[in-house]
């Protein structure tokens, strides 16, 4: 997928190579409900883990840029602000970062009333706010400069988005 600015920005390409913890999306019908027709038991784990061993899968992951560090670069405010955090930044170059999906958002509401999916246009746009924080924070931009997004090609999604979620992007610009 290809992003585009308009000024003197250069060209931007947008990847999603890491996962949603449960992945991009498309719609997928399916039983309705959060467990997807699948009964209880079938959702416990087989060994219990704890808290401690799962936080530990992601104790060397730091945050770069906070949500107040976001907000400062680029212009979005809720309920269109869609980047959480930055935990991966090349100045000038690429950045993964990190939005993670709440049952609260007020897309919700309506995409789709009982079984909530986080919209297919909405991770574009995180994907193009993510790029905008990479954009805006090169040497010599101006404080206040806008970044705006251009379009997407070929993008495909695979599983539903939904809340409990946490949708990593990886931008770069080429």
């Amino acid at each position: 997928a290809a992003v585009t600015s308009c000024s003197s920005y250069p060209t931007m390409k947008l990847a999603i190579l890491a996962s949603l913890l449960a992945a991009t999306s498309a719609f997928v019908p399916s039983p309705t409900g959060p467990s997807m027709g699948r009964s209880p038991s079938t959702l416990l784990r087989a060994e219990f883990k704890g808290a401690e061993a799962i936080s530990g899968l992601t104790k060397d992951v730091e945050t770069v840029f906070t949500v107040e560090d976001i907000a400062a670069a680029i212009p979005h405010r809720y309920p269109f602000a869609l980047v959480d955090k930055v935990i991966e930044y090349e100045a000038g170059k690429r950045a993964v970062g990190v939005k993670s999906i709440s049952n609260n958002e007020p897309q919700f509401t309506g995409h789709f009333p009982g079984k909530p999916i986080f919209p297919g246009v909405m991770q574009v746009e995180a994907l193009a706010q993510l790029a905008g924080v990479v954009a805006l924070k090169m040497d010599g931009v101006e404080e206040g400069s806008l970044f705006l997004f251009g379009g997407v090609d070929g993008v495909k999604w695979k599983k539903p988005v939904v809340p409990g979620d946490q949708l990593v992007m990886e931008v770069e610009i080429t």
